[in-house]
C-alpha cells in the first residue's frame, strides 16, 4: 500500500471509481524522435501501446545507431516495432523490396506495413507475405488510397477485398489510411467528419481485433472513441498524445465523461477511510 494515500496507489485507486484494465490497443507512431525522448515515452507508456510504429522514411536517413537503439528499446519494452507503409512502397517502386526486408530484419523490425496508398502492386500478397515470412518479419497491409480521397462504395468494396486477400496470405492487421490529416481521405471526409458508415463496414468485415484505424489528431481520435468506445484500436498518433487518448478511452477526460460508453462504471467499494494512513 501507498502509505501516502492508503489506498494502494493508482490502479487501486482506478478500480475503485470504475475504470477497467484495457489491453494495449494504441500504436503512435515515432516521425523522428531522438533515442532519448523515445525511450522516456516507453518507460512512461509502454504498457499502452499495443505496438511503435517507426513512421515515414526517417529511420533511414537517421543515424544508425540511434535507429537501432530505438528498436531495441521498444523490444525491451515488449512492443512491437513496425515500419510505416511508405518505404514498402518505395522498395516496390525501385525494385528492391528484397533488400528492405532484408533491412527490416537485419534491424530488430518485428513487422512492416505494405500498402498501395500512392502506388500500385503487381506482385500478390501471398508471395510478399511469404518473403517477409521468410525473414521472420510480420504483416500489415494499410487500406486506402493517399490521394483519392474519401472511401465510396466502389472503393470501400475493393479494399475490403482487399484486405480479406491480405489476411487469406498472413497478415495480422488491416490499417485504415488517415495520413497526418484525417480530412479528405479513408473514414474522413474534406472537411474531416467521420464516416461513421464506413468504419462501420469495415468492422464488420474484419472486427475490431484486426481493423485498426489511423487517428492521427484529436477531432479524429475523440471521433473514433466516441462512436465505438474504448474497444477500437487506434493508430498513428503522435508520443505525446498517446496519455490523452487513453485517458479519453478510460473515459477520464472531461469530454469522454458525457458518453456513457467511456464513463467508468464505478462498482460498489468500501468507503475509503483516512484513518487507513494513521493505521
Amino acid at each position: 500500500m501507498d502509505t501516502t494515500t492508503g489506498i494502494g496507489g493508482t490502479a487501486v485507486y482506478l478500480e475503485r471509481i470504475g475504470v477497467k484494465p484495457l489491453p494495449p490497443l494504441t500504436s503512435p507512431f515515432d516521425p523522428g524522435y531522438d533515442p532519448i525522448t523515445l525511450e522516456g515515452h516507453l518507460e512512461q507508456s509502454a504498457h499502452l501501446m499495443s505496438s511503435l510504429k517507426i513512421s515515414m522514411a526517417c529511420w533511414m536517413i537517421a543515424d544508425e545507431t540511434a535507429t537501432r537503439r530505438k528498436i531495441a528499446a521498444a523490444r525491451m519494452h515488449g512492443v512491437p516495432a513496425v515500419t510505416g507503409g511508405g518505404p514498402f512502397e518505395i522498395a516496390v517502386a525501385q525494385g528492391e523490396l528484397d533488400a528492405y526486408l532484408d533491412l527490416c530484419a537485419g534491424l530488430g523490425i518485428d513487422r512492416i506495413e505494405c500498402g498501395e496508398g500512392f502506388t500500385d502492386l503487381r506482385e500478390s500478397a501471398s508471395n510478399i507475405v511469404a518473403r517477409a515470412h521468410a525473414r521472420g518479419l510480420d504483416v500489415q497491409y494499410e487500406l486506402g488510397k493517399k490521394h483519392d480521397g474519401p472511401f465510396t462504395e466502389a472503393s470501400l468494396s475493393e479494399a475490403i477485398d482487399r484486405g480479406k486477400a491480405w489476411l487469406d496470405a498472413g497478415a495480422t492487421h488491416l490499417i485504415v489510411e488517415a495520413r497526418e490529416s484525417a480530412a479528405d481521405v479513408g473514414a474522413f471526409g474534406a472537411d474531416g467528419s467521420f464516416n461513421t458508415w464506413v468504419a462501420d463496414r469495415l468492422v464488420k468485415a474484419f472486427g475490431f481485433d484486426v481493423a485498426i484505424f489511423e487517428a492521427p489528431n484529436k477531432p479524429s481520435q475523440f471521433a473514433m472513441l466516441n462512436y465505438f468506445g474504448p474497444q477500437v484500436q487506434l493508430s498513428n498518433v503522435r508520443l505525446e498524445e498517446l496519455l490523452r487518448v487513453e485517458i479519453y478511452r478510460r473515459g477520464l477526460h472531461s469530454d469522454a465523461f458525457a458518453h456513457e460508453n467511456l464513463r467508468p462504471d464505478r462498482q460498489a467499494a468500501p468507503a475509503y477511510s483516512i484513518r487507513a494512513v494513521a493505521d
